[in-house]
């Protein structure tokens, strides 16, 4: 049984999709949706050879070995053309790093047709990356596990540009659409760190206009969304 998160990613992937999943760990989410028949073919990534161990355990407990490869290395460098991924997921790291490793990728000219996205932070960065990469987002969810809020973007790779407002950016075009209680939760528990922040921002005895001016932006277009 995975997760509610991995659970939630697993239902983004496409059947019969060639996946990687960065990131991996103990490789719980292939193993599932290979066990579940739903792809069958993955390969689990991490930087680190402890994950990776327990990821191989794993893949080797499920019997899974010909279905599941294990590569040790950063981001997407452990992929080659020949292993023809269609889909790669990386969830559970900050958008500034996620966007790093997409980028270093994108230079050497590896373009992955559907991308599943969960970042702990930073989330409107990651969907600036994709609008300024001809990515279309396709699909967004958020959900609450245990008190942590959690956004996961779906994107898929065309011709076009997809041109996102800064409120589309900031809060992801299909969540804004359905402002379910979970994004409300979110926002504003937001609003009133971002509140709180300008409060102190405002008292110090060096005042840093411009953050305080960003912020007071923020609040407002919080506002206007919660309307």
């Amino acid at each position: 049984m995975l997760e509610e998160r991995l659970a939630q990613i697993g239902q983004m992937v496409d059947s019969g999709s060639r996946l990687a999943d960065i990131g991996t760990d103990h490789a719980y989410l292939p193993i599932a949706l290979v066990k579940k028949g739903k792809i069958d073919f993955a390969i689990a990534s991490d930087v680190a050879r402890g994950p990776l161990e327990n990821a191989k355990q794993d893949i080797k407990q499920a019997n899974l070995e010909d279905k599941i490869e294990t590569r040790l290395g950063s981001g997407l460098e452990t992929l080659t053309q020949s292993d023809q991924i269609d889909t790669v997921v990386i969830a559970g790291m900050g958008g500034k790093l996620m966007t790093t490793l997409l980028e270093n990728a994108y230079q050497e000219n590896k373009i992955y047709p559907t991308l599943i996205l969960e970042a702990n932070i930073s989330e409107p960065l990651v969907r600036k990356w994709l609008q300024d990469h001809k990515y279309q987002i396709v699909d967004e969810q958020i959900i609450e596990v245990a008190g942590h809020i959690y956004e996961i973007i779906k994107a898929k790779f065309g011709q076009e540009k997809a041109i996102f407002s800064k409120q589309e950016l900031e809060f992801g075009p299909f969540l804004l659409k359905e402002k379910n209680p979970i994004f409300i939760k979110k926002w504003t528990n937001q609003l009133h760190y971002y509140e709180n922040l300008v409060t102190n921002l405002n008292k110090a005895k060096n005042k840093d206009q411009d953050k305080i001016d960003r912020i007071n932006a923020l609040i407002k277009m919080i506002k206007e969304v919660l309307g």
